[in-house]
């Protein structure tokens, strides 16, 4: 009996190798079509079933995604074209408000400069009068001092040369030799 296995595994085995591959025997090429037409027909009812239309709403899903991230990058690119603007007419405004508060404060200044200058010509101008009023005194005083001495020196020069003079003509000759 263990031959007659063996030989039943030595025949079955004997027969595959007379016939070759399976895949290229003539007698199944009918089936093997059919199942590959089967199976395409399988595979391309599942892609245009399920896979490409999965597929293609993805591809939408990304053209609506990537239109509407363009446009919402122009909108805020257009935004900040608009914030640039306003921040430079903010600062020019701030510029001419700061020239303007400047200006102000130098005609401010320049008043006050301009009011402590009139004030303080005024005090010298006070004080010179003053001071021409008191020279004018002292010189006054120092014409009365210098007629009160040249009438005393001319009395005692006379007197010394022994001449009397009286004050009425001293007081003349005095007066008159001052006026020139």
């Amino acid at each position: 009996m263990a031959s007659n296995t063996q030989q039943t595994a030595d025949g079955a085995h004997g027969g595959a190798e007379a016939a070759g591959m399976p895949q290229l025997d003539f007698s199944t090429f009918g089936n093997q079509i059919f199942w590959l037409v089967v199976t395409l027909v399988v595979i391309y009812l599942v892609l245009t079933k399920v896979a490409l239309p999965r597929i293609e709403a993805v591809l939408a899903e990304r053209r609506g995604t990537i239109t509407s991230d363009l446009a919402a990058a122009e909108e805020l690119k257009q935004k900040a074209v608009e914030a640039e603007d306003a921040y430079n007419k903010a600062l020019a405004d701030a510029r001419a408000e700061a020239n303007k508060i400047v200006a102000e404060a130098r005609a401010d200044i320049q008043g006050e400069v301009d009011a402590a200058a009139a004030k303080a010509d005024a005090e010298i101008a006070a004080k010179a009068a003053e001071s021409e009023a008191a020279i004018a005194e002292i010189r006054a005083g120092a014409v009365d001092s210098v007629k009160a001495v040249a009438k005393d020196t001319a009395k005692e020069i006379l007197a010394s040369l022994g001449y009397k003079a009286d004050a009425k003509s001293i007081t003349a000759a005095v007066t008159s030799r001052m006026k020139g």
